[in-house]
């Protein structure tokens, strides 16, 4: 459900097949991308400097 939470598909097109598992795959590889990143980018921020 994350990527039909985060906005990136529609949760009919999970129901209805226009989505395959890889699709899906893809998708949650992204979101966990993009929730690395951003963790990185906050620690960076709030090293001394």
């Amino acid at each position: 459900m994350r990527p039909v939470l985060a906005g990136l598909c529609r949760y009919e097109s999970l129901k209805d097949g226009s989505l395959d598992l890889l699709d899906i795959a893809i998708m949650n590889d992204a979101l966990d991308v993009d929730a690395e990143n951003r963790d990185r980018a906050q620690a960076a921020m709030e090293r001394p400097k």
